[in-house]
């Protein structure tokens, strides 16, 4: 069996989530590389993720390093890694938001870097994720390993261009605040009409939930799904056409929209 040895520059909560994906899987063998010595020494204890001194020594030992640091910082960060980078030229995978695979490339000075950059969100730190990702001068192995490894945290999809990126960012990328946004107006609502705190959260987060899991394990399109629980003249519907009343769907689509915007505009500085 071929082992992978796999780096991560950075051991915050979306590192961590993805090293506890793969603890158990014998086809990697985890590096990381942070400033936290005590961050290095709980990923050691827990998932036995091996520690590096710098991270010029993680990116001459490995295949794939995943770049997991705050995006104000990724350039300093990368521009030092050129020199090692040419020595084993590894797949270098980016889960940093804002920051251009141009960038990347260029910071490293190697225009035909392997490169995949990816748009994860919160939920997988609970392995239940959603990635969009897109490579550039990558190899089909290449991408396969790649989605590999954030399948460790939930579903992949891969995306044609790289513009594509503040779409994914605009929808599952902020989209949990949106869905936590929904649910906390139901709890609250359900408190005015007499649940206590208990009974109204547990509804609602169980609501949320099998509502996602009917979703998912229907061929049914959203809308089917809506009108299935909607019958005339009943609740349902009393609730919806108020929600229509008052151009939710618009609503929604003007947020999506406006952080895909501001996705954007982050991305130019």
């Amino acid at each position: 069996m071929t082992v992978t040895k796999l780096g991560f520059i950075g051991g915050g909560n979306m590192a961590t989530s993805i090293i506890g994906g793969l603890v158990g899987d014998s086809s990697y063998e985890i590096y990381v590389s942070d400033p936290d010595q005590s961050k290095l020494a709980q990923l050691e204890a827990k998932f036995g993720a091996r520690p590096c001194d710098s991270n010029i020594a993680l990116i001459k030992r490995v295949d794939v390093v995943v770049l997991a640091v705050k995006p104000q910082v990724m350039q300093q960060i990368v521009e030092p890694l050129k020199d090692g980078y040419h020595l084993t030229r590894p797949l270098i995978i980016s889960i940093v938001a804002g920051t251009r695979t141009e960038q990347i490339l260029t910071w490293l000075n190697a225009p035909d870097a392997a490169c995949v950059r990816v748009m994860p969100n919160t939920p997988a730190l609970v392995q239940c994720g959603a990635s969009g990702l897109f490579a550039t001068n990558a190899t089909n192995v290449q991408q396969q390993l790649a989605e590999s490894i954030m399948q460790a945290v939930g579903i992949t999809v891969w995306l044609d261009n790289e513009e594509l990126i503040d779409s994914v960012t605009a929808v599952s990328g902020s989209g949990p605040a949106y869905f936590f946004y929904l649910m906390e107006s139901i709890y609250n609502s359900a408190l005015k009409n007499g649940l206590d705190s208990s009974a109204a959260r547990k509804l609602t987060l169980q609501t949320a939930l099998g509502a996602a899991q009917l979703a998912i394990s229907s061929d049914n399109d959203f809308a089917t799904l809506r009108n299935q629980v909607t019958s005339p003249g009943g609740t349902t519907e009393a609730a919806i056409n108020v929600l229509q009343k008052h151009e939710f769907a618009a609503l929604v689509d003007r947020a999506v929209t406006q952080a895909a915007i501001r996705s954007k505009e982050l991305a130019k500085g």
